[in-house]
C-alpha cells in the first residue's frame, strides 16, 4: 500500500457481497488536521464533515470539491442529519449538542445534565421517531474541567429539554449506531485498555439492556460506527474500516493510510461510503446501502 492507495482486504468470502475486491478507494479531499463527523445530505447531494482542530465544518459535493461551510464550528466533532434534514452537531468547544435550522441559525439542544456541564458531546444518531442519542466522553476538555461523574450515552426525546442518561459504565463511549430495525444499539468504547464495541438491546421504553461485547477493534480503537441494510457492522480503526457480519465475524477491511475516525453512507445512489481519516476524506462504492 502507498500513501495514496488504500485497498480492500478480504478476510471472508462473504465480504464480496459488501464490496468488490478491486473497488477503487479515492481521496476526495485533503489537507486537513483531523477530520471527523461525515454527514450526507440527500436533498442537496452534499457531504458535511468536521476538522476538529481547525474549528471548521466543510462542505463537499461531487464535481465541486470542498469549501468552508462554517467557521468557527466550536470544534465540532460528530454530525448527523435529523428527520427534517437538519444538521445535528456535537460541539467539543461549547460542550453542547446543537441543531442547525433551515435559516442557518443554531439551536442549543443540550448543554448540561444533573446540574453540570456536559463533558464534550462526541457522536450522535437519530432514531426513526426523532429521538437523538449521543455519547459524551471527555476528549474535548481537560481533566479538571469535567463536571459529570461518568461518561454517558444520552437520549434526548422529541420536544424534551432534559436528557436521559442510559449508560455510565463505559470509560469512553464514542461512536454509536442502530441495527436496521433499531432493536439493537451498538456503542464503541474508545478506551485504549478496552477497545471494544458493545451491543445493547433497545427496550420498548427506549432504555437499554444487555451490553455484551460484540467485537474488539485492533489496531487502534473503535471510533465512528455504522450498520448497513443487512445488519453488517462497520467500525473505523487505526488501519481503516473493519466490516463484521451480524454474528461478529470479521469479513474484511477497507484500508486507509491514516487512522480512520468516522464514516457514513451517502452519494447519489446511497451506496458510497465516505471515510474521514485524519488529514483526508475518502470515498468507496459499495454493493449495499446503509441502515435506514
Amino acid at each position: 500500500m502507498t500513501a495514496d492507495s488504500p485497498f480492500i482486504e478480504t478476510l471472508n468470502d462473504a465480504f464480496a457481497a459488501f464490496v468488490a475486491p478491486d473497488a477503487p478507494v479515492r481521496c476526495i479531499a485533503s489537507g486537513f488536521q483531523f477530520t471527523e463527523g461525515p454527514a450526507w445530505f440527500t436533498a442537496g447531494q452534499y457531504l458535511l464533515f468536521s476538522d476538529i482542530p481547525a474549528d471548521t465544518i466543510y462542505r463537499w459535493a461531487e464535481g465541486e470539491g470542498h469549501a468552508v461551510w462554517r467557521t468557527p464550528s466550536h470544534n465540532a466533532n460528530g454530525n448527523t442529519v435529523d428527520l427534517e434534514g437538519r444538521l445535528i452537531t456535537c460541539e467539543h468547544g461549547s460542550r453542547t449538542l446543537t441543531r442547525t435550522e433551515p435559516d442557518g441559525s443554531v439551536t442549543a439542544l443540550a448543554a448540561t445534565f444533573a446540574g453540570g456541564k456536559l463533558n464534550s458531546p462526541n457522536d450522535a444518531v437519530v432514531s426513526r421517531d426523532g429521538t437523538i442519542w449521543f455519547t459524551d466522553p471527555p476528549y474535548g476538555i481537560q481533566p479538571d474541567q469535567q463536571e459529570q461523574a461518568a461518561c454517558h450515552v444520552f437520549r434526548l426525546d422529541p420536544g424534551a429539554e432534559e436528557l436521559v442518561a442510559l449508560t455510565g459504565d463505559l470509560p469512553r463511549p464514542n461512536g454509536l449506531c442502530f441495527s436496521p430495525d433499531e432493536t439493537l444499539l451498538y456503542v464503541g468504547n474508545s478506551d485504549g485498555a478496552e477497545p471494544v464495541v458493545r451491543r445493547f438491546r433497545v427496550l420498548g421504553d427506549h432504555t437499554l439492556a444487555g451490553g455484551d461485547v460484540f467485537a474488539t477493534i485492533e489496531p487502534g480503537v473503535p471510533d465512528g460506527i455504522r450498520c448497513d441494510e443487512a445488519g453488517r457492522f462497520l467500525s473505523t480503526a487505526a488501519d481503516g474500516v473493519h466490516v463484521f457480519d451480524p454474528d461478529g465475524t470479521l469479513l474484511g477491511k477497507i484500508r486507509t493510510p491514516e487512522t480512520a475516525a468516522n464514516c457514513t453512507f451517502g452519494g447519489t445512489s446511497g451506496t458510497t461510503l465516505f471515510i474521514t481519516a485524519t488529514t483526508r476524506v475518502w470515498a468507496v462504492e459499495l454493493k449495499v446501502h446503509g441502515a435506514r
